[in-house]
């Protein structure tokens, strides 16, 4: 996701390669950000954040802690985004001090092809302007919204998970064209274009999916058959499930 978002940055111009700088612990994921994006790298932690004016936190949250105190003493001024999943606002101010402008994100991986979706939280130093900014990172690999940190766990299991619920749904209608005599890999491509095309729709924001349900399906169709079937089954029941299920995990995982 740090590579996703360093290369959104580049591409959109909102920083040269120069300016940003990559910290790893693995010298061989700092050679591949040298070589394939031409950014600075540092092995050292604490000169790669005294030399930034905003630092992106892009690590797993189970090493969250240790590289929070690396930075203790050293963030005055500068803008602090987190993007790991169950750190909370809270825990990182009370590490980094309660004056420390914080954001947390929870993106998704679509991020990753420019596509993305992400969720941020400010926290008790945090202004406008560096909300603004966060936004403005985010928005170069796909779009942002806005919320109170207490709905992140709802973004989780809804936005931060969906991807995978995207791709089982795409895996059936896949399978089931196969089935009604189809080659594979046209019924994938079909399946896949077919959902991106009805996600590009919603997007347009001037009709409600119910609306644009309505536009596909005649009285006596085909559409109407599919539907019926879909409704059986209870697709939007279990769809809930998985979003309820997914948020309650995210909540247990940010009390642990």
């Amino acid at each position: 996701m740090g590579e996703a978002l360093a290369g959104g940055m580049i591409t959109g111009g909102l920083a040269r390669a120069e300016d940003i700088t990559v910290h790893d612990i693995r010298k061989e994921r700092l050679d591949h950000f040298r070589r394939t994006l031409h950014v600075g790298v540092s092995e050292e932690l604490g000169a790669a954040v005294e030399g930034s004016a905003t630092i992106i936190l892009a690590v797993k949250p189970q090493n969250m802690e240790e590289v929070l105190k690396g930075m203790a003493g050293r963030t005055a001024g500068r803008l602090i985004i987190s993007i790991a999943a169950g750190v909370t606002l809270g825990f990182i101010e009370g590490i980094l001090g309660d004056k420390a402008r914080v954001i947390r994100v929870m993106p998704n991986t679509p991020a990753l092809i420019g596509e993305g979706a992400a969720a941020l939280a400010g926290g008790r130093g945090a202004t406008q302007i560096d909300i603004a900014t966060a936004r403005r990172i985010f928005d170069s690999v796909g779009m942002t919204v806005v919320v109170e940190e207490e709905l992140i766990d709802a973004v989780t299991g809804l936005s931060g998970s969906g991807p995978a619920y995207g791709f089982i749904i795409i895996e059936a209608l896949a399978d089931a064209g196969a089935r009604q005599g189809l080659d594979a890999e046209t019924a994938l491509k079909l399946a896949a274009q077919t959902m991106l095309g009805a996600a590009k729709l919603c997007l347009k924001g001037d009709r409600t999916p119910t609306q644009l349900t309505d536009m596909v399906t005649s009285p006596g169709g085909t559409t109407i058959e599919g539907i019926r079937a879909l409704r059986a089954g209870k697709i939007g029941e279990t769809l809930a499930a998985a979003v309820e299920a997914a948020t309650r995990r995210s909540k247990e995982l940010g009390r642990k």
